[in-house]
C-alpha cells in the first residue's frame, strides 16, 4: 500500500515538474515574442498619433489616445486622400518601386551567383596561391567585416566614371556584391549536406554535371536558397548608407525617404512611423508566405 502511494507521489511530482518546465519555456517564448514585436507595435501605433500623444508616450489606442490619420495623411494614404492626387504619395510609390526593384533584383542575382560559387566550393578542390577551398570561403565571408564607409570614396569615384550614380542598376550591382559573401557561406553549408552519391547516381543514369545540378541538387537545396534570398532581401531592402551616398533623385529608396522625415521643428514622428510601417509591410508578407521554406532551410542547416 505504501508502495502505491509512493508511486502516485512520484508520478505527481514528475507531472508537476513537466508542467512547470512547459510554463517556464512558453512564458519565456511569449515574453521574447512581445519584446521582438514591440518596435513594430510602437511604429504602427505612432503613425496614428498626434504630436501631443507622441510626446506624452501614449501607447494604447482608444485608451490613452484617439487614433487619427495624421501620419498617413502626410503620405497621401489616408482614406480621405486616397482618391485625390497627391505628390507625396507619388513620391512614396516611386521610392517603394525603387526599393522593390533593387532589392529583388540584387537578391535574385546574388542567390544565382552565390549558389554556383558555393556548389563549386563544396564539390571541387581549388587552389589559388596558398589558398584552398576553406581559405577562399573565409575570404568571401571576411568581406562582411569591411565597414561600408571605407568603400564610400572608391565606389563614388568608380560610379561617377561609369555614369552609374543615381541609377537603379548601380545599386543592384553594389547590393549584389554586398550580400554575395553571406549567400556563398549559407549555400556552401547547404550543398555540403547533400550526399555526393546522389549526383554520382544521376551521372550513371546519363545526366551531365549541369543536369545533375539542376534536377537533383537544386530541388534539395531550395529551402536553403529561399532562406538566403530572404536574408539578402532584408539586407538590401533596409540598406541606407550607399543609397544615400550614390543616389539623389531618380534611384532614391525607402530608407533614404524615411530618414528625410525631418522638418524645421524637429522630426515628424507620425510621418516617419507611417512611412516605416508601409516599408515593413512587404517584408512581413514575404516572411508569412515563405515561412515554411525558412523553417526547412534552418532545419537543413542552411543558416548555421
Amino acid at each position: 500500500m505504501n508502495a502505491i502511494f509512493k508511486d502516485d507521489a512520484v508520478g505527481r511530482k514528475i507531472q508537476v515538474k513537466w508542467w512547470s518546465s512547459r510554463v517556464a519555456i512558453y512564458g519565456a517564448l511569449i515574453l521574447w515574442a512581445l519584446i521582438c514585436l514591440f518596435p513594430i507595435y510602437w511604429t504602427l501605433t505612432t503613425s496614428f498619433k498626434l504630436a501631443p500623444d507622441v510626446m506624452r508616450g501614449n501607447m494604447i489606442p482608444f485608451v490613452d489616445y484617439t487614433p487619427k490619420w495624421k501620419g498617413w495623411e502626410s503620405l497621401g494614404l489616408s482614406p480621405r486622400l486616397i482618391g485625390e492626387v497627391s505628390t507625396v504619395r507619388e513620391e512614396f510609390l516611386k521610392r517603394f518601386w525603387n526599393s522593390t526593384v533593387v532589392a529583388i533584383s540584387a537578391s535574385t542575382l546574388a542567390v544565382m551567383l552565390g549558389s554556383l560559387a558555393a556548389y563549386g566550393l563544396s564539390r571541387f578542390n581549388y587552389r589559388f596561391g596558398f589558398m584552398r577551398n576553406s581559405d577562399i570561403s573565409f575570404f568571401f565571408l571576411s568581406q562582411m567585416i569591411l565597414p561600408p564607409v571605407v568603400l564610400a570614396l572608391p565606389f563614388l569615384v568608380l560610379y561617377k566614371s561609369l555614369d552609374l550614380l543615381d541609377s537603379r542598376i548601380g545599386l543592384i550591382l553594389l547590393y549584389t556584391l554586398m550580400v554575395l559573401p553571406i549567400v556563398i557561406w549559407i549555400m556552401r553549408d547547404q550543398f555540403q549536406g547533400i550526399p555526393v552519391e546522389l549526383e554520382e547516381a544521376a551521372l550513371v543514369d546519363g545526366l551531365g554535371i549541369w543536369g545533375a545540378f539542376l534536377q537533383i541538387v537544386l530541388p534539395i537545396a531550395l529551402p536553403g536558397m529561399v532562406a538566403a534570398f530572404i536574408l539578402s532581401l532584408v539586407l538590401c531592402w533596409n540598406e541606407y548608407f550607399f543609397a544615400a551616398l550614390l543616389t539623389s533623385t531618380d534611384a532614391k529608396t525607402l530608407p533614404v525617404m524615411v530618414a528625410s522625415q525631418t522638418g524645421s521643428q524637429g522630426i515628424n514622428w507620425w510621418s516617419m512611423a507611417a512611412l516605416s510601417s508601409a516599408a515593413i509591410l512587404p517584408l512581413v508578407i514575404v516572411a508569412i508566405f515563405l515561412e515554411k521554406y525558412i523553417i526547412k532551410g534552418m532545419a537543413a542547416g542552411a543558416v548555421k
